[in-house]
């Protein structure tokens, strides 16, 4: 059983202790018409983007929030996700004394993270089905245990995990419980936004790579409880999430038509791709995926894929991780760009 929640237990005494820096930005809120700023050293000439953009992006938030039916209090916004995940390390794991969990095969900039900060990745490997092992999470895990993530659906299988071990582990890991759900709106599988509620150290991480198609703009999201999006917002940096991305980001995530329509065009493509991979005769296994990507298994990984690279096809070769021995992972692209891939799969 475990014990209750103690977010103050987590955070880095450097860090509660902090004095976050105050941007002219965040010292100034108030109506901006009719006003002279001269506060912060900005070029007084308009150029569209002379002004420091707003620290807290309120306006992208409030079109997160409804959308996403989570109060502006409970999200943070980032430079990618990976600035969102980096934070989460700053602020909660000491350098040379903390550790954190991850479970291979995952995305790898968990383990990269993890050794930018000093701090020790524990990783227990997913099951033969790709699904977390609690009795080994449990084993390696101390009360110096800060971070658990769970890439679901996960990269680079593809799969959803368990919702039951996922609840499990939110209920026995005493430190944060990091969802990335950066796949999600390929799945028919519920966000674990829905449980926020329930869970104090349920931290989703999700972003506008993927399915939004805005990978260019660098934006990541993060929503957890008011109290550690709190600890977040004073650690980051004051303007981290720039101007032009704002109002790329507000723009996209208005027009909902396209999004949709771009969303229901890749999976018609995938279910397409899927029935076409079964057929080619060197690929021996396609793993199910409730992602934009298919990994797939075949009788020689590094041939297949230099063969794909003189025929102009870039996939990625995922030999080298655990429990993915001889896998490509193919992403769904155009229906051009998918046609000519399954044509050359049928003649190397």
């Amino acid at each position: 059983m475990s014990k209750a929640f103690d977010l103050n237990r987590l955070i880095r005494p450097s860090i509660g202790n902090l004095k976050p820096y105050s941007s002219a930005r965040d010292e100034y809120t108030g109506s901006v018409n009719d006003m002279i700023f001269l506060d912060a050293n900005e070029s007084p000439f308009d150029t569209g983007v002379n002004r420091y953009p707003d620290p807290r992006q309120r306006q992208l938030k409030q079109v997160f929030s409804a959308l996403k039916g989570v109060p502006v209090g409970n999200i943070l916004l980032g430079n990618g996700s990976d600035e969102v995940l980096d934070l989460l390390f700053r602020a909660f794991c000491e350098p040379g004394v903390d550790n954190c969990i991850t479970l291979p095969p995952t995305y790898g900039m968990y383990n990269v993270l993890a050794g930018i900060n000093n701090v020790e990745n524990r990783e227990v490997l997913l099951s033969d089905g790709f699904q977390p092992e609690i009795p080994g999470i449990e084993k390696v895990m101390d009360d110096r245990s800060k971070l658990l993530f769970v890439c679901s659906p996960n990269n680079p299988t593809g799969n959803t995990m368990d919702a039951g071990t996922i609840r499990t582990l939110l209920k026995r890991f005493e430190g944060i419980v990091v969802i990335d759900e950066a796949y999600i709106d390929f799945t028919e599988t519920n966000s674990w936004l829905n449980e926020l509620g329930d869970f104090e150290n349920l931290v989703v991480v999700q972003t506008l790579s993927k399915a939004h198609g805005m990978a260019g703009i660098r934006l990541g999201i993060c929503y957890a409880s008011a109290a550690i999006i709190g600890v977040l917002n004073r650690i980051k940096a004051p303007y981290n999430v720039n101007e032009l991305t704002i109002a790329r980001a507000i723009e996209g995530l208005r027009d909902t038509g396209y999004f949709q329509e771009r969303l229901s065009m890749i999976n018609s493509e995938k279910k397409q791709m899927r029935e076409k991979l079964d057929e080619i005769e060197f690929i021996e296994w396609v793993f199910p995926s409730e992602a934009n990507f298919f990994l797939i298994r075949v009788d020689n990984a590094n041939l297949r894929y230099d063969q794909l690279i003189e025929k102009g096809v870039v996939v990625r070769n995922r030999h080298g991780q655990p429990l993915c021995e001889n896998t490509l992972r193919i992403t769904i692209g155009t229906p051009e760009e998918n046609y000519r891939l399954i044509q050359i799969l049928q003649t190397i």
